[in-house]
This record gives C-alpha cells, structure tokens and sequence, in this order.
C-alpha cells in the first residue's frame, strides 16, 4: 500500500540498541561466573573465525560504566541486553553466585540512573556448559524445570525495576545451528534431535512465561524470534507452494507455538512422514497454550527466496562466515523448498539480503496472523568498519542501511503495525559468533581485533551522531 503521509513514531517510542552477554562481557571466568558452552565450543579448532573467542570480548563487564555514558550522551532510551545464566549459577542451578547478581544489579541501575530503559533477554545462547554434560542441555526435559527456577531468580532480583523481558533469543536459531548445522554448540547433525530440543525449548519458554504473569504482572514479556520473511522465486505454482512449505516449516513452526501453542497442521504432517516430528507428551499442549506473550520480538537482517526442490534435492549448504561475497551455498529441505539468489536485491559481504521492505512485509505478517505489538529486537549492519586517521569511522553505509529500515518501520506503522520499539544490532562493536570482530556492527567503534586486544578504546562513528539526531526528533525525518 501506497500512503499519501505516513504516521509518526509514537510517542514513549523505545529507541535502543542491543548486546549480548558472551559477545560483549568477557570475564568468562571472573567472580565466579561458571562455564557457558560457548567457552568450550569455541576452543574447538575451526569452529570459529582465526579461533576467536569471547574471553575478553569487549571487555563491559569492567567498562559498562563507560559504556552506558555513552549511550546517554546518544540519548538511547532503551538497552537490551543478556544475562548470563553461568554468571547467576555457575552450574546452571543450585548455588546462587551473588557476584553476578550484584554485575546485573548494578548494570540495571546504572542504566536507570541514565533514563534508559533495560530490556533483559534471559537467554541468548550460553548455557550453562554444566547442564550440558550433566543431561545433555536442551535435549532433556529437566531443563525446563531448570530454566524456570533460573528465570524465576531473576524475576525475583530485578522485576521491580525491569519492565521489559525477552525470554529467548532466536530459539529457532540457537536450535537450528546446534542441532542441524553442527555451527554453534553442541555441534549436532540430526534433524529428529533438533526438533525433539526445540519442543523442549518451546516448553521451557511457556513455562518461564507462566512464572512471570506471577512475579512481575505489571511487565511485558515475550520471545525474540529470528524473522526472515519469504518471496516464491517465481509465480510458478510450485515455486509459490515452496514457499509456503518454507512459511510452514520456519516461521509458523515456531511463532504459531509461541502465539496458540498449536504446531501449524501440513508442518507436523511433514515431519511425521520424515520420522522428525518432536515427541509431544500430555500437558504439553497445555502448558504451551498458557505461555502467550505480550508482545513478538523481532530480529530482522534480511529476507529469502525459495523454489520447489524435490525429494532427492539439495540438503544443508554452507555459510558465508569471512565475509567473502558470494561463498554461500544453495540448501534447501528435499521435498519441500530451496534457496534461490534474489536478482533484485544487494546483498552485504556475508551475502545477507539488504530488504528494507522485507521488514515491513515481515511485521504486517505477524500482525494480521498473531495480532500482537512487536519489538524489533535486532536490526543493524555488519560490515567491514575503518579507522581513519584522528579515530574517525565514516560509515555512510550503515546509517543508510539503518534509515531505509527505519521508513520501512514508519511504512508498517502506518499501515497499523503496533510498533513499540527499535533495537540496533549492535550499540559497540563485539564478538561476531562465528565471525570474529572484523564483522563490525556498533555505533561505537572498539579498537581491538582477532589477533591483538589492544586497548579497546571506544570510538564514536559518524552513524553514532546521526542515531542521536533521530532518537531526538522521535524519527520525525525518517
């Protein structure tokens, strides 16, 4: 749809940015903070860019105050951020370490005493390497009790100051490259195993939803899902079914549970023939039902196109994890969709799709199908940043990058999108999972790389001031 004026930003609108723990805290080991499987997989040889790791990180957990200064000089009035579960019980349940208690409290406060608005995102991605070996993480049912208890404790510490809560980040993420694609820990293969954990992770997530309606019934809670709306490749009706396969299997696969606590009819159908259906016990279906959440948090970099791909047709490809343009394979689901490069698209040096109007289609999807408010809890640029001569950083690409995402957002308003808010991926730069620090994201330049820490001064880029100028007039010139 074509407006003749688009409605504004509303007012109360969260302007953020968001981090997450292992990517930015560093102190792996300090204060006795417990091991996460990050901390593990990462020393195994390949798994990541020239053997990054995220031990020092960007070093927050000692620099947080400098940081939260800066995002009050920018105005920021919202910043998401992890807690590390082995930072609250370093083996994942029992002891209560106070230290890391005591790091969040004050990072809370800190962010308070600034006037921005802390959103905590209790899980994004570092279990506790502890419950990894104990029952197999995700795989067992005993996480869900021991997830809760760990939610509940910080429900318990900083629900009466934290309004906003994201329950997990990107499940459909963390599951599907643990689980499938053996690219992030515990570096598994197995398409039935991936599902019967993420059941698990969806049951874990209802459950965590219910202890929070108890404790903090005045807050907002919800999981941030990894959106990548789908094109048909053609308007061939094969290539339009593909599509709708991928729809299926990847979108409402998991927001249909997170919304209705139903798996979508054709989805379930197609992985009982393949033998992958997830093992779903009495009381499943109820506990999910009772987990709705108030809003649908968003992490969007980019959109994807599908065409029919036959029973015997390509499986898993590999990713573009240097930055090397054009090194990602073709993959698909045999019998069901494929991957097919969009013609009309850019696409970054990682071969994500630039598609500023695929958020768009994205948010107005989720709207018309779940009715929700949604957070965009992830949105920003990864590129290859410079330091110029006198620490200057001109990244023009980036405030484009992030301009067009934001009219689009201002286009989905307008359309009645309840938009409630707009997270950047990153505020500094920080560890790229698998990709190192080359892969830059912040508004704050951090001078350090993957093979010298150096002093990890912090350096405003030229979108730093730009953000600052948008935040201040409500997005008015957007």
């Amino acid at each position: 749809m074509i407006h003749k004026k688009l409605d504004n930003f509303p007012e109360g609108f969260l302007w953020g940015s968001a981090s997450a723990a292992y990517q930015v805290e560093g102190a792996w080991d300090t204060d006795g903070k417990g091991k996460s499987i990050w901390d593990d997989f990462v020393r195994i040889p390949g798994k990541t860019f020239m053997g990054t790791n995220g031990d020092v990180a960007v070093d927050h957990y000692n620099r947080y105050k400098e940081d939260v200064a800066l995002m009050a000089e920018m105005g920021l009035k919202a910043y998401r951020f992890s807690i590390a579960w082995a930072r609250i019980f370093p083996e994942g349940t029992g002891k209560i370490c106070q230290e890391g208690l005591d790091f969040y409290n004050n990072l809370i406060d800190e962010l308070i005493k600034h006037d921005i608005e802390p959103i905590v995102t209790v899980y994004h991605w570092d279990l506790p390497q502890a419950l990894q070996d104990l029952y197999g993480g995700w795989e067992n049912r005993q996480i869900i009790e021991d997830f809760n208890n760990y939610c509940i404790t910080l429900f318990e510490n900083f629900g009466d100051r934290v309004k906003y809560w994201v329950s997990l980040n990107e499940q459909n993420i963390f599951i599907g490259l643990g689980y499938l694609r053996a690219m992030h820990p515990p570096g598994v293969t197995d398409y039935k195993r991936m599902y019967e954990a993420n059941h698990i992770a969806s049951l874990a997530n209802a459950k965590a939803i219910k202890s929070f309606r108890k404790i903090v019934p005045d807050g907002k809670i919800g999981p941030s899902f990894a959106l990548n709306p789908g094109y048909p490749a053609t308007c061939n009706p094969e290539d339009v079914l593909a599509f709708e396969d991928e729809e299926e299997l990847n979108a409402h696969w998991w927001m249909d549970v997170y919304v209705w606590g139903e798996y979508p009819i054709a989805g379930m159908k197609f992985l009982k023939e393949k033998g992958w259906a997830p093992t779903v016990l009495e009381g499943d279906t109820e506990l999910l039902k009772e987990g709705k959440p108030d809003f649908m948090g968003v992490n969007y970099y980019r959109t994807g196109t599908f065409e029919k791909n036959p029973l015997d047709g390509v499986g898993i490809g590999g990713f573009n994890t240097t930055g090397k343009k054009g090194t990602t394979q073709e993959e698909g689901v045999p019998g069901a969709y494929k991957t097919k490069r969009n013609e009309y698209l850019e696409t970054t040096n990682w071969d994500w799709e630039i598609d500023p109007t695929g958020l768009r289609i994205g948010m107005r999807r989720i709207t018309s199908r779940y009715k929700l408010p949604i957070l965009i809890s992830e949105n920003g640029l990864g590129e290859f940043d410079k330091l110029e001569e006198g620490n200057i950083i001109n990244d023009d690409y980036r405030i484009d990058y992030i301009e067009k995402h934001l009219r689009a957002c201002k286009e989905a308003i307008t359309d009645g999108v309840d938009l409630i808010g707009y997270c950047t991926w990153s505020f500094t730069d920080l560890l790229s999972w698998l990709n190192g620090y080359q892969k830059r994201y912040g508004f704050v330049y951090v001078d350090r790389d993957e093979q010298d820490e150096k002093e990890m001064a912090r350096y405003k880029k030229k979108s730093f001031y730009w953000y600052k100028d948008v935040i201040m007039n409500n997005g008015k010139d957007i």
